[in-house]
């Protein structure tokens, strides 16, 4: 699961990750032997409610700026097609759930867990991100 990194919380909280500073949010389906953090862009880079793609470790991942408040990364493939466009995706929302549509077949997705609301065969993979320093980074399996 995904969870977003809140703006608003990076000035209060600092956890011990690794990076002085940091905030993190979501749980850990990685430790730091099989994970890695790596900086993607600034979170003055993306606007709010529209993608961004970035090459992180030879890896796609589609960064969304969601509210002006929180940052979600996924992968860029959408599931269905294996095409690199969810960063192209339409960013809504299902209740408070924030989603994103993939660009060609329209399936909705969660940012948070990449559950496909509209076909459960598919699933969109997420990574946790944090900021440190105003950069974004994301979590990534070694």
């Amino acid at each position: 699961m995904n969870a977003p990194t809140a703006l608003a919380e990076h000035e209060a909280i600092v956890t011990d990750v690794g990076a002085p500073g940091a905030s993190t949010t979501g749980p850990s389906s990685t430790d730091s032997m099989t994970s890695v953090w790596e900086p993607a862009c600034a979170v003055a880079d993306l606007e709010p409610s529209w993608g961004e793609a970035a090459l992180l470790r030879a890896r796609q991942i589609a960064l969304f700026l969601v509210s002006g408040e929180e940052i979600y990364a996924v992968s860029h493939q959408d599931p269905h097609t294996d095409a690199p466009v969810m960063a192209r995706g339409i960013v809504g929302s299902r209740g408070e759930r924030p989603t994103v549509a993939s660009p060609l077949h329209k399936e909705v997705y969660d940012l948070a867990t990449g559950e496909c609301f509209t076909n459960p065969a598919l699933v969109l993979q997420t990574f946790r991100t944090r900021v440190v320093g105003g950069m974004i980074e994301v979590e990534l399996p070694l």
